[in-house]
């Protein structure tokens, strides 16, 4: 069960619980108490990319591509060819977390749609890399 707000994590960590769960296709539970829940809470736990990896129509559950210290890659692959790619920051810093776009199937590039900034980071090829908050995440939808 998913408790946002509970005072106990920040919001990079609630994202970071919420990124795990959707790639892993878990059912979707609040166990908050909804009358309390701030903007935030409601822009994690209702974030319409975020559900809809979770509830894709492929219905397959997503794994550990590659640990390496105290990061993780995870993928989900998604209808039409796409691919949920989850980069986990577990360090106490800020760390730079990559990805190798041929990994994952898209070896003449791909575009990039970044769940949690809600916004297209436009085409890219080779290695993504973002710079991940202490227990941060990127959660991204890439496609053709």
């Amino acid at each position: 069960m998913l408790e946002i707000g509970n005072g106990k994590m920040t919001t990079d960590e609630y994202k970071t619980h919420m990124s795990l769960w959707v790639i892993l296709a878990a059912p979707l539970l609040a166990g908050n108490d909804l009358s309390k829940m701030t903007d935030t809470d409601k822009s994690i736990l209702m974030n319409k990319d975020a559900i809809a990896i979770d509830q894709d129509p492929l219905g397959r559950q997503g794994d550990r591509l590659y640990q390496s210290g105290d990061f993780d890659v995870w993928t989900k692959p998604l209808s039409d060819g796409r691919v949920a790619v989850g980069l986990f920051n577990r360090s106490w810093d800020n760390r730079e977390v990559s990805v190798d776009l041929s990994e994952i199937g898209f070896k003449t590039g791909a575009s990039l749609h970044d769940v949690w900034q809600q916004k297209d980071l436009g085409p890219h090829s080779g290695v993504f890399t973002d710079t991940l908050p202490k227990h941060g995440v990127t959660l991204l939808i890439v496609s053709k």
